[in-house]
């Protein structure tokens, strides 16, 4: 099973990034997911379910330690028709 979840950490600073938001940025770039897209307001990864789950564990764990008072997720299954045979994202919404 595939996942892609989107998440954003608060409070947001429009100034400086805040700890928190550094931190869950480390820990997204730093696990083994297929697709990792960070902005400014919202971060997007992708990848197998164990290697997503375990780094939304993380996230949680790290964030929160760093000050994070809110920490809004939404967790999409992705079906295998998601990906071509060289494993390339394709279809909408994906």
């Amino acid at each position: 099973m595939r996942l892609k979840v989107e998440f954003t950490t608060e409070p947001f600073d429009l100034d400086e990034a805040p700890e928190h938001a550094l931190v869950a940025r480390e820990v997204i770039e730093a696990a083994d997911l297929d697709t990792v897209d960070v902005g400014p307001f919202g971060n997007t990864v992708e990848g197998a379910a164990d290697a997503v789950l375990a780094a939304v564990d993380a996230l949680l764990r790290k964030s929160l330690g760093a000050g994070a008072t809110r920490i809004s997720l939404q967790v999409n299954v992705l079906g295998d028709a998601d990906r071509d045979a060289d494993g390339d994202v394709v279809g909408e919404g994906v």
